[in-house]
């Protein structure tokens, strides 16, 4: 057992304390916000993720983890200090560090002369963040040992708990061996791969790995987009290439693009890494430039199919960024109601477990409904935005008399086309869906002399 404290309650950093208390350690939970931390000790979570709550409950009544905001005390009494605070995208593009620099700060003042602690970087920082946090300490705390470690987190939202629990890799950036060493033990019940790297390089995985996943989710977009075109489906396309051991199908899957905490801002932040050491990140402001364009698709088809959006009923199912979570930041569907709503159009919104988040986005603008049906009643056209599984085996022929119009645009690629005409719609796809194709695995379209 090992005594860690982690300072962020918020997605990362719970998640992060609940399973290491899982594992048997005894961890201190640090946060600014009083009522946050009220709530926590009475077991409610901020935030929807699965198994999350019974987690959080089931190590609060072992003693196991508990939550403050008395960061002196729990820093004292920790052999592992983790900075999981949130690194939002600042105006310029930069990540902002500010709270991670609070952070720095916050566990300087709280160390004990001659005190040895290792202080863990799990929020996802620019290249150079290490440095910097270890010269924050030093400033203050001269005195003491301390080791500066980078630990990137790579938790999905809707499957944290299971990505914790049995990890792809671990990445523990380390100039001191005994800190690496310390770290691997820490996650030697895991059972699961270490990297033993360098800080900067640790630092760099992350984004690496983060900026690819978009890359790949912007790449089969633009080809989605251009099967539409030509008269190809986009699935036959991802099933075929993506035999090929070499590339696969995994984040292949056509649709409004990437939102959420992560993707955007971290493929934001290393552009201007890359531009701050001289470099023209070209792929990557790609990937950007393809994920914008991909919500004005999906506006342009509603906007020709109805012949103008102004006082258009459009249902929308989905206002999260994906499945299983109550995150809407940077989310698909929000961006695309905002520009909806610009055109004049009137939305009807629903989402199993976003509708709270949404309404601080969105406020009244939105007609927030208890169901999916009940979102399509006299509806122009509907948009499936987030795949949530209760969408999947939906009635369509309930939802086509319900509705005023016949437009579908299915923008998470759900339902068969076939199925969505029977019903009645004028269906559209993500790479398919609008040149009647067969869904019987023939080849389609043909080339002509």
């Amino acid at each position: 057992m090992r005594h860690i404290a982690v300072i962020g309650t918020g997605y990362v950093g719970l998640v992060t304390g609940a399973c290491l208390a899982e594992l048997g350690n005894n961890v201190v939970c640090i946060d600014t916000d009083e009522e946050k931390v009220a709530s926590l000790q009475t077991g409610a979570i901020p935030f929807f993720e699965p198994g999350l709550q019974e987690l959080v409950s089931r190590n609060q009544r072992s003693d196991r983890i508990r939550f403050t905001v008395s960061a002196h005390d729990a820093i004292e009494g920790a052999e592992i200090v983790f900075i999981a605070v949130g690194t939002p995208m600042g105006d310029d593009g930069h990540a902002d560090l500010r709270n991670v620099r609070a952070a720095a700060r916050t566990i300087a003042s709280s160390l004990p002369p001659g005190t040895r602690k290792i202080v863990v970087n799990k929020s996802t920082v620019p290249v150079e963040t290490g440095d910097l946090v270890a010269a924050i300490i030093r400033k203050t705390a001269d005195s003491c040992s301390v080791s500066v470690v980078s630990n990137p987190e790579f938790l999905r939202e809707g499957s944290a708990i299971a990505d914790f629990m049995r990890p792809d890799r671990i990445v523990i950036g380390a100039s001191d061996e005994d800190a690496a060493a310390i770290m691997k033990d820490l996650y030697a019940p895991l059972l699961a791969r270490v990297f033993v790297t360098e800080v900067r390089t640790a630092e760099m995985i992350k984004y690496t790995a983060n900026a690819f996943l978009a890359t790949k989710i912007s790449f089969i977009n633009e080809i989605a987009n251009i099967c539409s075109r030509v008269g190809a489906d986009v699935r036959d396309v991802v099933a075929g290439a993506g035999a090929d051991s070499r590339i696969g199908t995994a984040f292949l899957n056509p649709g409004l693009g990437f939102g959420g905490s992560c993707f955007p801002k971290d493929v934001k932040a290393l552009t201007k890494i890359a531009e701050a050491h001289d470099i023209q990140p070209t792929v990557l402001n790609a990937v950007l430039d393809v994920n914008a364009r991909q919500i004005e698709h999906a506006h342009t088809i509603l906007a020709e199919k109805l012949g103008g959006l102004t006082g258009k009923h459009i249902a929308i199912f989905g206002l999260a960024f994906k499945p299983n979570t109550d995150d809407v930041r940077e989310s698909p569907a929000i961006v695309l109601i905002q520009r909806l709503l610009r055109s004049g159009a009137i939305i009807s919104a629903h989402d199993p477990e976003a509708i709270a988040t949404a309404r601080q986005v969105l406020s009244d603008s939105v007609r927030y409904v208890r169901n999916c049906y009940e979102a399509a009643h006299e509806a122009d056209a509907l948009v499936t935005a987030t795949d949530w599984n209760e969408y999947k085996q939906i009635d369509l022929d309930v939802v086509a008399r319900l509705m005023r119009g016949r437009v579908l645009l299915d923008g998470r690629n759900l339902y068969d086309p076939e199925k969505a005409r029977r019903a009645g719609f004028d269906y559209a796809a993500i790479g398919y869906g609008d040149q009647g194709l067969r869904h019987d695995g023939e080849v389609r379209g043909r080339v002509e002399a």
